[in-house]
C-alpha cells in the first residue's frame, strides 16, 4: 500500500467514526447540556456580573461562555473517547482491527468538537437577539482561523487526554476538577493576569489559552494581528507536540491490549 493510499483509507476512517459519533451524540442529554444550556448559562451570570459595562464585554462573554462548553465537551467525550469503547466492550477489536485506533478516535474527538461549535452559534443568538446587545467580530478573516487551528489543536489535545485515561484510569478521578482548573487557566472569561503569577506558565502550556487568546483578540479586536499570529503558532506548536506524544500513548495502548491483555483490567 502506497503512502496515498495509506492516508486515503486513514480519512475514510476518521470520516466514518465522525459520522457515527455525531449522530449518536445528539441523542446524548449530557452532550447538549454541555453544547447549549451551560455556555448560556455562563453568558447570563457573566452578564449580570458585567452588567455596567455590557455593552464593552457582550463580544468577550459570547467566546469565552462558548469556550466553556468546547472545554467541557472536550474534557467528557474526548476523555472517554477510548473509555467508552472499553464499557461497551468493543476496544479489543478495535486494537485489533487493521484501522488504526488513533484514526478512530482522532474522528470521535472531530465529530465532538463539530458539536460544540454549536455553542458560539446559540451563545450569539442568546446575547445578540433575545438580550438585544449589538455583536460585532472585528476581525472575522482571523477570528475563522483562530477557530480552524482550535479545533485542530483541541483534536490533538483530546488524544492526550483520552489516552491518558485509558492508560491509568485513576487519573479520570479528576475530570470533574479540571473542568474548572482549565477555565481559569485558560482566561476564558476574565484576563490570566488577574491570577498569582505563578500559575502563569500553567496556562502557557494549555492549548485552550492560546486558542482562548487568539479567538478574543479576533472577535473584540483588542489584540494585534501578530500577537493573533503568535497564538496561532503556539498552537501549531502544541498540536504537533501533542500529536507526537500521543502516538507514544497510543503504542502503550495497543502494547496492552496485544502483549500484556490487561488493557480491559481498571
Amino acid at each position: 500500500m502506497t503512502a496515498w493510499q495509506k492516508i486515503k483509507c486513514n480519512l475514510r476512517v476518521i470520516f466514518m467514526a465522525f459520522e457515527i459519533e455525531f449522530r449518536q451524540s445528539f441523542t446524548d442529554a449530557f452532550v447538549l447540556f454541555g453544547i447549549i444550556v451551560q455556555p448560556m448559562i455562563v453568558a447570563f451570570m457573566a452578564l449580570w456580573m458585567l452588567k455596567d459595562q455590557v455593552a464593552n464585554y457582550a463580544i468577550f462573554v459570547v467566546v469565552g461562555s462558548a469556550m466553556t462548553g468546547l472545554w467541557t465537551t472536550l474534557l467528557f467525550q474526548g476523555g472517554n473517547s477510548i473509555t467508552g469503547e472499553r464499557w461497551t466492550g468493543t476496544l479489543e477489536p478495535l486494537t485489533c482491527a487493521p484501522a488504526p485506533l488513533r484514526a478512530v478516535v482522532s474522528g470521535k474527538l472531530l465529530a465532538s468538537i463539530t458539536q460544540s461549535l454549536l455553542s458560539i452559534v446559540f451563545c450569539y443568538t442568546f446575547i445578540s437577539l433575545i438580550m438585544g446587545l449589538p455583536l460585532t467580530i472585528a476581525k472575522p478573516w482571523l477570528f475563522f482561523g483562530s477557530i480552524l487551528l482550535t479545533v485542530v489543536a483541541f483534536i490533538a489535545f483530546g488524544l492526550i487526554i483520552g489516552s491518558l485515561f485509558i492508560i491509568n484510569p485513576d487519573v479520570q478521578r479528576f475530570q470533574n476538577g479540571l473542568e474548572f482548573v482549565v477555565y481559569i487557566f485558560s482566561g476564558f472569561l476574565f484576563p490570566i493576569a488577574l491570577l498569582p503569577m505563578w500559575t502563569t506558565p500553567f496556562s502557557y502550556i494549555l492549548t485552550p489559552y492560546w486558542a482562548a487568546r487568539a479567538l478574543h483578540a479576533a472577535s473584540s479586536g483588542s489584540g494585534s494581528d501578530g500577537e493573533i499570529f503568535f497564538c496561532w503558532v503556539m498552537l501549531i506548536l502544541f498540536s504537533v507536540v501533542y500529536a507526537i506524544v500521543s502516538k507514544f500513548l497510543f503504542q502503550a495502548i495497543l502494547r496492552k491490549a496485544r502483549e500484556d491483555a490487561t488493557l480491559n483490567m481498571q
